[in-house]
């Protein structure tokens, strides 16, 4: 479910995206399955990027603090 997926843990999204590319890849694929694995790794992967963006904000602010810290001793 949708509330599933905003839960998953970075790593367990990447893997669901790589999941549903390898069933997109299939030639046997359903239209309707293939765009209900579509919108899923959309969603994926907007969430991903949320988290990247989040990760990458945390690690400028520690470096940010280091730095100060830094110049201070």
């Amino acid at each position: 479910t949708m509330s599933d997926q905003n839960n998953l843990k970075f790593h367990e999204a990447m893997k669901r995206l790589d999941e549903i590319v390898t069933e997109l890849n299939k030639e046997d694929l359903e239209l309707e399955k293939a765009m209900a694995l579509f919108v899923e790794g959309t969603k994926l992967s907007s969430q991903c990027e949320k988290q990247l963006n989040e990760f990458e904000n945390k690690v400028n602010e520690v470096m940010k603090h280091q730095e100060s810290n830094n110049d201070i001793a």
